[in-house]
C-alpha cells in the first residue's frame, strides 16, 4: 500500500471516528434525558405496554452506543497502527490485507483468510 492510500484510508478513519463521537454523545444525552423521564418524575401512571416500549427503546439505545463505542475503539487501534507505521499488515498472521478489503473495511485488522477463521469458530 503506497503514501497515498495510507493517507485516504487515514482520512476515512478520522472522518468516521468523529461521526461516531458524536453518534455516541447523542445516544448519550438522550439516554440520561429517557432515565430521568423513566425515573417515575412525571405524576402519570403508563400503560404497561407503554412501559414495554420505553424499556425496549433504552435497550436499543444501549445496544446502539456500546456498537458505535465498540467501532470508536476500533478505528482507534487503526489510527495507532498507521501512526507507528503497522497500518495494513494482519495482526494474526502478518500478512498484507488486501486494498480492497481496507478500502471496505479501513479499520480492518485481520487478512480475509484469517478473519473467515475467525467467524467459523
Amino acid at each position: 500500500m503506497n503514501e497515498k492510500e495510507t493517507s485516504e484510508l487515514k482520512a476515512r478513519l478520522e472522518d468516521e471516528r468523529a461521526r461516531l463521537a458524536h453518534e455516541v454523545a447523542d445516544l448519550e444525552r438522550d439516554g440520561a434525558t429517557n432515565l430521568a423521564e423513566a425515573s417515575g418524575e412525571n405524576n402519570y401512571r403508563d400503560h404497561m405496554a407503554d412501559q414495554g416500549t420505553a424499556t425496549f427503546g433504552k435497550e436499543l439505545d444501549m445496544s446502539l452506543g456500546d456498537n458505535a463505542r465498540d467501532l470508536l475503539a476500533q478505528i482507534d487501534r487503526a489510527l495507532a497502527r498507521i501512526e507507528a507505521g503497522e497500518f495494513g499488515g494482519c495482526v494474526r498472521c502478518g500478512e498484507m490485507i488486501g486494498i480492497d478489503r481496507l478500502r471496505a473495511v479501513p479499520a480492518a485488522d485481520l487478512c480475509i483468510s484469517c478473519k473467515e477463521e475467525e467467524e467459523t469458530r
